[in-house]
């Protein structure tokens, strides 16, 4: 469910609180693709790539967090969740909130599928919250 259908959990007000977009994955190949809002918050030019590259941007310390999560649910079916923060540059970090599961691993395949949702601030190089 994204922001323009405005009949999400939060309906009419979810934008005013921030971006929420759709993902899936194909286990089969590695795959994610993305949204529009999505690819460019994450600074991708492609919408389908790896997680290695989507994870790029993420903080660091939070990258191998995240990769366990991803090997976990590619491995059986399951939930997961995760926040981390977009760092682009030394000026814009933006949060970012995760949610997925697996599924679909009779026969050889398998799938996610997910929701990232983006707060509508960023955080700057500080520890305070600005509203953007």
């Amino acid at each position: 469910m994204s922001e323009q259908d405005g009949n999400g959990l939060l309906g009419q007000h979810a934008c005013r609180f921030g971006l929420s977009e759709d993902w899936t994955g194909d286990l089969t190949n590695g795959l994610l693709k993305l949204g529009n809002h999505a690819r460019n918050l994450h600074g991708l030019e492609n919408h389908e790539c790896g997680l290695l590259t989507v994870m790029r941007c993420y903080d660091q310390a939070d990258r191998g967090h995240i990769l366990r999560l991803f090997e976990q649910a590619a491995t059986q079916p399951s939930r997961f969740c995760y926040s981390t923060t977009i760092v682009a540059g030394a000026q814009h970090r933006q949060p970012v909130f995760c949610i997925g599961e697996s599924s679909g691993f009779e026969g050889s395949g398998g799938n996610m599928v997910g929701l990232f949702i983006f707060p509508r601030f960023q955080l700057p190089t500080t520890a305070s919250v600005m509203p953007s």
